[in-house]
């Protein structure tokens, strides 16, 4: 047997991530427009980041492919993103996985 061939079909078959992923708590202020709405600004945090993304925790429920501006509460660096993923709602806030389509590899100010 192979290695990796008793892991189940769907694991075995995911896409590889592109870097490094850390645990990170960063805080950040994120904005975006609804749906025809006002602009909506928010204080919000990462559970993991890595160059091309992070797992967001936001208070408030966003929609997946919603384009939003992350701001980087440590670096003041901002950036653009997309929600690619929504997960659950837990105390506290929505589990949101944001890939960055527009920034610096030193968006996080970590070494990744």
């Amino acid at each position: 047997m192979r290695f990796g061939e008793d892991l189940p079909k769907d694991i075995r078959n995911r896409i590889k991530r592109r870097g490094p992923r850390v645990n990170s708590r960063v805080p950040v202020a994120i904005e975006w427009n609804g749906s025809g709405g006002p602009l909506h600004f928010e204080a919000a945090f990462t559970r993991v980041v890595n160059n091309y993304g992070c797992l967001l925790v936001s208070p408030k429920e966003i929609k997946e492919r919603q384009q939003i501006r992350l701001t980087n509460l440590f670096t003041r660096q901002r950036a653009s993103g997309v929600v690619v993923w929504k997960g659950t709602q837990r105390p506290d806030g929505w589990d949101l996985g944001i890939e960055l389509v527009s920034a610096d590899l030193d968006f996080w100010g970590l070494d990744l």
